[in-house]
């Protein structure tokens, strides 16, 4: 789990937000990180702090000196304790060596600290004149400074793009630099990282804008090696897939291929799911390359099933890309297909590695998309109680777009199913647990699979009108206030989701919906099994409703027979 970074009060510096407890400026030799430090700790109010200096102090020589004697394992070596004694104190602005950041365990610790990393990014023709002829810098000693600088960025720029922001450094007065870095900091806005702490796979969801586009940076600590295969279905590919090939590129990944499947819900069949496999294997992947699922829930499960297939299991990151997927699908490590008999009917438990959910691409979704997501976070609330209220105050600002109501909707959505999945991870709890997602779902899952998953009822549309009836259903066993299922339907109504059974053009048969029902995965024992309520953030499982009340509700919804 992330730690909670400590802040600086507001008052101690000009922002309008409270900065983080330490500021580490990394990068090249000659990238200014000294200088730029100096002035920014004056201008925030902070102490500075020189790694290389710090070290020589301790060390009770010069760095020339220590990597003549000792060589660079020792040097890293007293680096690391120096930097973590340093980020262990006060608040501060720290600048550190150039090869600082390089190192994997120092990376380490500096995330873990709740530092804000900041590299000051520079070309060749800038740092040449900062570092040629300059004694104190042991990797330029005797060689041509070019030569080093080349070799040196090629190892180092990858790994420098796991920093929290990335400043461009021109040939300018330091002054000019460091304006540029404390307006960076003004305005940065870093992801929330929600954990999901399962036992031994514990990965984290995060949560932020502008994410692809760092998403080599953000996925590199949790893969063992920087290799994916990306797949993405043609719409989100046309819209996204550069960005996030250059975002994982920045960040020294090989891209082993960009696959993309056909959009829909007819992609997640078992032909769609041969083609998949044949094409990863045909990519020339191993056991340490990741899957990278680009896309919405269809990709999500169509994805994370070939990774957990592909020689026994491939490391998974989910990149979500619709809201249905980033409140829902991507997290948990559900994964399948569908099949005739019904929907998600094959699959694995198969957790990933970490899951981007990308705010900012929520904004090229098409509005019926972003509805048929929201019902899912509707579903959440109900389940949660307090995010219900929130919904019925502020769900039609997120289905109208509003970024900061769709970031919390994404936040709060993802916390409440983190936490179920942590306590009950593959759904064996006997009562409750992960069966509580499913609230809507028994119903909603029947009506999409009699519609053929042909894009005339989306999945989130489904569950809208499993919601309400599931409400009814819940009024009918006198488990809740009669006026509750009222109130879900006006909701869902108000936000332009279907939430009645009578509210699709298309009619039902009442022999269809119960079969398909009792074809459901949460079917125990030949009897059906529901998410039912005693209000919001009341939700329980039943499994003994007799299914004359079901027929009968259905019947007086409009199922025909």
């Amino acid at each position: 789990m992330e730690p909670a970074p400590a802040v600086l009060p507001i008052a101690a510096n000009r922002f309008s937000r409270p900065l983080p407890r330490a500021v580490v400026l990394i990068g090249m030799p000659g990238s200014g990180k000294s200088s730029i430090g100096k002035r920014l700790a004056t201008r925030l109010g902070m102490p500075f702090r020189d790694a290389d200096t710090e070290i020589e102090a301790a060390a009770g020589q010069p760095i020339t000196e220590i990597f003549a004697r000792y060589g660079e394992p020792h040097f890293r070596e007293g680096e690391r304790r120096v930097i973590g004694r340093l980020l262990a104190g006060p608040p501060l602005i720290l600048a550190t060596g150039g090869g600082a950041y390089a190192d994997a365990e120092t990376r380490r610790a500096i995330r873990d600290s709740g530092a804000l990393a900041v590299w000051l990014r520079c070309t060749v023709p800038v740092l040449l004149p900062r570092v040629s002829g300059r004694a104190t810098r042991p990797m330029f000693l005797n060689k041509d400074p070019e030569e080093v600088l080349t070799r040196l960025m090629a190892a180092r720029h990858p790994l420098y793009a796991e920093a929290d922001l990335v400043i461009d450094c021109l040939d300018e007065n330091p002054e000019t630099t460091t304006d540029r870095v404390e307006a960076a900091l003004h305005d940065h806005t870093p992801p929330a990282r929600l954990p999901v702490p399962l036992s031994g796979r514990a990965y984290e969801v995060v949560v932020g804008d502008g994410l692809l586009a760092r998403a080599g940076g953000l996925i590199a600590p949790a893969l063992p090696a920087r290799r994916v295969a990306i797949v993405s279905d043609a719409s989100v590919a046309a819209l996204h897939l550069p960005t996030l090939e250059a975002g994982l590129r920045e960040a020294g990944f090989e891209i082993r291929a960009s696959l993309t499947v056909p959009p829909g819900e007819a992609s997640k069949s078992f032909a769609q799911f041969g083609t998949l496999m044949e094409d990863l294997l045909a990519a020339g992947i191993d056991r340490q390359t990741a899957v990278v699922a680009l896309g919405g829930g269809v990709v999500g499960d169509l994805a994370g099933y070939a990774a957990a297939s592909a020689l026994r299991g491939l490391p998974f990151v989910q990149i979500p890309t619709t809201l249905l997927a980033q409140v829902d699908s991507s997290v948990g490590g559900k994964t399948g297909i569908n099949l005739r008999a019904g929907k998600n009917l094959a699959g694995a438990f198969h957790q990933p590695r970490i899951v981007l959910a990308d705010t900012g691409v929520l904004t090229t979704l098409p509005s019926r998309e972003l509805r048929a997501g929201y019902a899912e976070v509707a579903k959440h609330g109900l389940l949660q109680g307090a995010l219900w209220d929130w919904c019925e105050a502020h769900g039609a600002k997120a289905v109208a777009g509003d970024a900061a109501a769709l970031r919390h909707a994404v936040l709060e959505s993802c916390r409440l199913k983190a936490a179920v999945v942590a306590a009950d991870e593959r759904e064996e709890s006997p009562e409750g647990g992960r069966a509580l997602l499913n609230l809507g779902h028994t119903f909603g899952h029947a009506i999409e699979a009699e519609c053929g998953y042909d894009g005339s009822l989306l999945h989130g549309e489904g569950v809208a009108i499993g919601l309400g009836l599931a409400a009814r259903l819940s009024v009918i066993l006198g488990l809740c206030e009669a006026s509750l299922p009222e109130r879900v339907e006006a909701h869902l109504s108000a936000v332009g989701l279907p939430a009645r059974l009578s509210h699709l053009p298309r009619r039902f048969t009442l022999a269809a919906l119960m079969a398909r029902m009792r074809k459901d995965k949460k079917v125990r024992d030949g009897a059906l099994r529901f998410v039912l309520l005693r209000g919001p953030g009341q939700a329980f499982t039943k499994g003994d409703v007799d299914p004359a009340l079901v027929e009968a509700l259905l019947r007086s919804e409009g199922a025909q027979g």
